[in-house]
């Protein structure tokens, strides 16, 4: 009987700022907040999701392209922990699915780095970020990768959640994206935080926003209490806020929320 439990990390998309439908320029970087998933071997094959809160189960879909992938004979008991909000835009199940991929490909070697990152993203566009496991930018359909030189370790990140999520289809289908005027890899590694609002925006928000009316209270809230940069995370509908750690001081923030670090 093999047993192994492992952790994967979450996501955290600085911003996405869209070139055209489904062409984006992303930067993502990770947060100190995880799931914690665990394997056996079974003489069977299932998954099974321990709720922490009441989210949906993962999707049947991506459970047998993660198994018709690495075509295993074996079979797994895979047990999450689940500890990141559906439909936020923080990548929870874009990461659980790559975080097994990986695993799978590990404990039974079938793919180079290369093949890996193909086979991920067939089960999500951004799933390849997630098999890199490090913060990258990232454009086309979330298939190129560059490196960036941005360090928000020393900050202090509040993720509020605003408790409705939004479907990541019906986000696309709503945006309406303009070409940017400034290059986001540019514009986040050599310019101040505190001007970050003067170059970019999350294309999502607009239909994030009509969607969610408590989420132009809430950014204006942060903005009020000290935060440096306030923005949808990815298609939504969490919103964070970027502050000096001197800033902070948590108890004026009038809503329930994460305080994370961001991980190099």
């Amino acid at each position: 009987t093999l047993l192994l439990t492992f952790f994967n990390n979450k996501p955290f998309n600085e911003l996405i700022e869209s070139i055209e439908l489904n062409k984006v320029q992303v930067v993502g970087s990770f947060i100190s907040i995880r799931s914690e998933i665990s394997t056996k071997q079974l003489n069977k094959k299932i998954i099974k999701m321990k709720k922490k809160l009441a989210f949906p189960t993962i999707e049947k879909n991506s459970e047998e392209l993660i198994f018709k992938s690495i075509n295993s004979d074996k079979k797994f008991n895979i047990h999450l922990h689940k500890n990141i909000p559906i439909g936020a835009g923080l990548g929870g199940g874009s990461s659980d699915g790559s975080s097994i991929l990986k695993f799978l490909n590990n404990k039974y070697p079938k793919y180079d780095q290369e093949k890996l990152l193909s086979e991920s993203n067939k089960i999500g566009s951004d799933c390849p970020f997630f098999i890199y496991n490090k913060i990258k930018y990232v454009t086309g359909t979330g298939d190129i990768f560059e490196e960036i030189k941005i360090d928000l370790t020393k900050k202090q990140i509040i993720i509020v959640n605003p408790k409705v999520s939004i479907n990541t289809a019906e986000a696309f289908q709503n945006i309406y994206p303009s070409k940017p005027k400034y290059n986001l890899k540019e514009v986040l590694e050599n310019e101040n935080l505190e001007n970050w609002k003067k170059f970019l925006k999350n294309d999502f928000e607009n239909y994030a926003f009509s969607k969610v009316k408590i989420l132009k209270k809430i950014k204006d809230h942060l903005t009020k209490v000290g935060a440096k940069y306030v923005s949808l995370s990815g298609s939504g509908s969490c919103l964070y806020g970027i502050f000096n750690i001197e800033d902070l001081d948590e108890t004026e923030i009038n809503f329930s929320h994460y305080s994370v670090k961001a991980l190099a």
